[in-house]
């Protein structure tokens, strides 16, 4: 039985607490914690747990635990992973994985010597339409990558940033490139890689109450190709997606194959190549389900490399990859200027200080509430999912 210490009791937590339920034969969850007197006892009340209540994460790291998983908010994942891995726990922290890279860094070093696990969420690549485009992808059928175009895009209303912690540079690390389009980034990292260049445009043209980016367009350069990144929160219907130009076909998700057949001056006949999206069908249908997906799926995915000590599917190096991106598009967006990777540690844009002196603030945060009302949403990802 692997026992649990869940810290941090806000929105997010709720999606990880209902994961760990549906398993009550592999894992318990044992201890909350959060720093707001109350607000554990009361996830505590509302899910009937027989678990612990606590204020200080400090206080469970004596505390037979086999797992932490770390839900506050963002520029307290570093000390709380790294404490918890030292103590001897595995660990599980959700996106994004640190504020700065020299904060992802001591996390996979604290990991390395204590012999612990530690994975990031990253809960969409257990989603089936994207394992299924990984898929496509990986396969090679539609030969080599030319164009991406990656929307992350999100509308969050004007409230949104008078949350405590969001909003700032300090308590919320970025603004929607990191704490949104973090998922969409770490799909295009998964899928193609680290680029060998990113430019890009931060602006914040609707939230005058949040000194964060609220809007970031930026390029990324592969060889060979290129990925255009759009992050928004203010973007009505949240139209997301992925969409992979390739020699022989688009791909994308939601999911969607499109190839064009030439004539003999270049120009694309009027319908698409029918052979190509029933070969894709095909190889679609030969895979094999996937048991859970988003949370679940991941969180099961950590239960079972705990139990038989293979290693997660989602890794630390994976949520690093994903701030070295995010950490590159800021640097463009700020010195307004292409930026070169990988960022080597003796770059300003390394720790979070070097990161706080060079961004820009757009303005200044102007209400500080300790909680709001209303359901989380993870995205308009559902349209047209196969």
């Amino acid at each position: 039985m692997i026992r649990i210490a869940i810290v941090g009791t806000g929105g997010i937590s709720h999606a990880h607490i209902k994961a760990y339920m549906q398993f009550p034969e592999r894992c318990k969850i044992v201890a909350l914690v959060d720093i707001i007197p109350g607000k554990a006892q009361k996830v505590k009340e509302q899910y009937g747990l027989d678990a612990e209540v606590y204020l200080d994460h400090h206080e469970i790291l004596d505390r037979e635990i086999d797992l932490v998983d770390v839900c506050t908010p963002p520029f307290a994942h570093a000390e709380i992973t790294i404490n918890a891995l030292r103590s001897g726990k595995n660990a599980v922290c959700e996106k994004p994985m640190a504020a700065s890279l020299e904060e992802c860094d001591a996390m996979l070093r604290a990991r390395d010597e204590s012999g612990k696990k530690l994975s990031i969420i990253a809960q969409n690549r257990f989603r089936l339409p994207v394992r299924n485009l990984k898929a496509l992808l990986d396969s090679g059928m539609a030969g080599k990558v030319r164009h991406v175009t990656v929307n992350s895009l999100w509308f969050r209303g004007h409230s949104y940033y008078d949350l405590w912690w969001r909003g700032t540079w300090e308590k919320e690390g970025g603004g929607c490139t990191l704490n949104h389009a973090v998922h969409h980034i770490d799909m295009l990292g998964w899928m193609m890689g680290t680029p060998q260049r990113m430019t890009s445009v931060l602006a914040n043209t609707g939230h005058d109450n949040a000194e964060v980016e609220d809007l970031s367009v930026s390029v990324a350069e592969y060889p060979g190709a290129l990925a255009v990144i759009t992050a928004s929160v203010v973007d009505h219907g949240e139209d997301q997606a992925l969409i992979f130009q390739c020699e022989k076909a688009k791909i994308a998700f939601p999911y969607s194959v499109f190839a064009s057949l030439p004539q003999p001056n270049g120009f694309p006949l009027a319908e698409p190549d029918a052979a190509f999206a029933e070969k894709a069908e095909e190889y679609l249908a030969s895979l094999p389900p996937l048991p859970y997906e988003m949370h679940v799926g991941q969180l099961e995915n950590v239960l079972t490399a705990i139990e038989t000590g293979a290693e997660p599917a989602i890794t630390g190096e994976d949520g690093r990859r994903t701030i070295e991106l995010i950490t590159a598009i800021y640097k463009a967006g700020s010195a307004r200027q292409g930026v070169e990777l990988p960022i080597a540690p003796d770059d300003p844009f390394y720790t979070v200080e070097g990161i706080r002196k060079a961004v820009p603030h757009f303005y200044e945060k102007t209400a500080s509430v300790e909680s709001q009302d209303g359901d989380l949403s993870f995205g308009n990802f559902r349209k047209g999912e196969k």
